[in-house]
């Protein structure tokens, strides 16, 4: 380490070369999502034309060589001179962070991108690009390359030719960008096609009339056509939510749907009940998912409960001696789209995930009190009774569980002789550092007891499969003895009593057998988290653990595949001489060789559980943990792999291996 520092010693990166050398400051990972990510700054950008009034539709096209492209049908990129940089204002956009037309309201009155970097940071983390602007019967042409130089050193967004333009078709408007991904950051991950076509089809129903297409030339049929997807709704969020809701029955039909405007602020509000008992309520704000809610959220849950309350009093329904209906009581079985346009908006954090406004609270609240009480005062009486029919027996219910609650806030404070007796707590006292496993089987739990770091690892064996609390009322979940004993080890309440500030253990580990029985429980598990304790999955504390399923044993070396693809790699380059072990089960190991393969944060491998699509895991949920046989059996026949046993869990764990501690899945699968 050098003794002088000094002004010489001080770096400055110019241009894009700050996004080149610290990627995850402007798309969070260089993994397969941040690949994802590069892509959504230019999608977006085509939404916000959209949002303001300028073109309907947007094509997604994926090449063979991982390149993209993406048209808009807008306004197109500026193309004349800047007036002070001197430069054409297309290049400005691609090679200048914090360029952009959005940093005031002229332009655009509603805008998902604020700071003016997602076009800048996509060019820089790509190979090369190329953007194709049509106006006014001209296409104008511009490429730029990211590359190294000599002496190793990494110049991005590098122009390679100036501004071109030609004749073109006076019909067509808009910007068509083309970009290759620059593998020396995202390595070898490829473009999903799952995972893009989920997202326009969300946007679809979120902008409603507006056409997306996706195709991907990767993936041709007999006939040499490619893939692809098209989605429009008309119906826009009331779609949505009879898309959320299909295997649920509904309270009434079609969904209720109000939309009121104040100014540049538009709310959209769409929502049904069904015979369900959890609420689920999806939110965005210009388009951007809120997947932990805001200040619009809360000011919709305070509208609907005071809107139903006004109109039921003022219609003799509550009667005058009766207490107002709770909440909670109007929300149970609700699925609920919450959708804001706005200027201005303020996040929670750089991940655009919770909304910050405080003014947005009250205004949310005025606007749907109002839009709602109209939309009653025009309702059948069938809708009418339907609502607070529901709500009466949801507050029937929550008088019930009241008691079911009780026993488990005062769980914590209990001595349990069940959990004594099951559980083995770790003696360290700082939640940070300290880890709970909950493993399936007691076998398996005594291994893992022996083999554990007992100073911040905890051991939780279960000995049944938990209640799949999908199909379950409250108080019929409080009953089960293996989720009474999870919530007790975990010291955080369950439902609306959940506070993650209470948590005993900063991860929590699900460790489960390779198998399909290791599959439900893991999918029973992920349900319950989903839906009562959902903070333990947003704040990145839920894990699933990777036990291997292969030993191989050659002489006096001995090691571990936790796939057929490492299986293959390790056999290439061993002797003829080895004895291969399959594990069926946890229980298999002895405490040192758990230790070794799946508790050592040295050597394990832990996937992290994330949300990134609320709306597609609540779907998911539905399909697989809920009432609907057909929905489950369509879904199973469109995307298991009945060729491979086990395919799920290896395809899994191959995605995974290698990245310790650092990868995610979405929650449930």
């Amino acid at each position: 380490m050098a003794q002088n520092y000094g002004a010489g010693d001080i770096e400055v990166l110019k241009g894009l070369d700050a996004v080149r050398m610290r990627p995850g400051m402007y798309i969070g990972t260089t993994g397969v999502k941040g690949m994802h990510h590069i892509l959504w700054e230019i999608v977006d950008n085509g939404m916000d034309e959209i949002l303001n009034g300028y073109g309907n539709s947007i094509e997604i096209e994926i090449y063979p060589d991982n390149s993209i492209s993406v048209t808009d049908h807008g306004r197109g990129i500026p193309v004349d001179i800047h007036p002070v940089e001197k430069v054409p204002a297309v290049e400005l956009v691609f090679t200048t962070l914090h360029a952009g037309g959005k940093f005031n309201n002229k332009n655009y009155s509603v805008s998902g991108g604020l700071h003016g970097v997602g076009a800048s940071v996509t060019n820089a983390l790509s190979e090369w690009l190329t953007v194709d602007v049509y106006k006014k019967g001209t296409r104008y042409n511009m490429k730029f390359e990211s590359y190294t130089k000599p002496n190793g050193d990494i110049v991005s967004g590098g122009k390679t030719q100036d501004l071109k333009s030609e004749p073109c078709d006076p019909k067509l408007k808009g910007t068509k960008i083309t970009f290759k991904p620059d593998s020396r950051v995202f390595g070898n991950e490829v473009y999903s096609f799952d995972t893009i076509s989920k997202r326009l089809k969300e946007l679809a129903f979120l902008n409603g009339g507006v056409k997306f297409s996706l195709t991907d030339h990767r993936q041709l049929s007999e006939g040499g056509r490619p893939k692809v997807k098209k989605y429009c709704y008309d119906g826009g969020i009331s779609d949505f939510v009879l898309h959320l809701n299909e295997g649920k029955k509904p309270t009434y039909n079609p969904p209720i749907y109000v939309e009121k405007k104040q100014g540049n602020f538009v709310v959209e509000l769409a929502f049904q009940h069904t015979d369900t008992y959890t609420e689920s309520v999806f939110s965005y704000v210009n388009d951007i998912p809120t997947t932990e809610g805001g200040t619009h959220e809360t000011g919709f849950k305070s509208a609907l409960t005071r809107a139903l309350n006004d109109f039921g009093r003022a219609k003799n329904i509550i009667k005058e001696k009766q207490q107002n209906f709770n909440g909670e009581d109007y929300r149970e079985g609700l699925t609920a789209v919450l959708a804001v346009k706005m200027q201005n908006m303020q996040f929670e954090g750089q991940t655009k995930t919770k909304l910050g406004n405080p003014e947005v609270k009250s205004l949310v609240e005025n606007l749907l009190t109002d839009a709602i009480k109209d939309y009653l005062n025009r309702a059948k009486k069938d809708l009418i009774d339907a609502l607070y029919e529901k709500a009466k027996v949801a507050a029937k219910a929550r008088e019930s569980a009241a008691k079911a609650k009780s026993v488990a806030r005062n769980l914590n404070s209990m001595s349990s002789s069940a959990l004594i007796g099951k559980m083995a707590n770790c003696t360290g006292r700082k939640p940070e550092q300290n880890e709970l496993f909950i493993v399936e089987g007691d076998s398996a739990g005594g291994s893992a007891k022996q083999g554990r770091d007992r100073s911040c690892q905890a051991i939780l064996p279960l000995r049944g499969k938990p209640l799949n609390v999908e199909k379950k009322k409250l108080e019929d979940i409080l009953q089960n003895e293996e989720i009474k004993l999870i919530i007790n080890a975990l010291g955080t309440g369950f439902g609306n009593d959940f506070n993650i500030n209470n948590l005993k253990y900063h991860k929590v580990i699900i460790l489960a057998d390779a198998d399909q029985d290791g599959a439900h429980i893991r999918a029973i598990l992920l349900t319950m988290f989903f839906r009562y304790m959902r903070e333990l999955i947003t704040g990145g504390h839920l894990y699933i653990g990777m036990p291997p399923l292969y030993k191989v044993t050659e002489k006096n070396s001995v090691k571990y595949a936790y796939d057929d693809v490492e299986l293959q790699e390790i056999l290439a380059n061993t002797g003829r001489n080895y004895t291969l072990q399959r594990y069926k089960g946890l229980g298999e190991m002895n405490p040192e060789q758990l230790w070794e393969t799946t508790l050592d944060p040295k050597n394990r491998s832990l996937m992290k559980v994330s949300v990134d699509d609320s709306a597609e895991a609540e779907r998911l949920i539905v399909t697989l943990m809920g009432d609907g046989a057909e929905m489950r059996r369509e879904y199973i026949f469109e995307n298991a792999n009945f060729n491979k046993e086990d395919s799920f869990a290896e395809t899994k764990i191959a995605e995974n291996r290698h990245k310790k501690d650092t990868s995610s899945i979405d929650a449930p699968r």
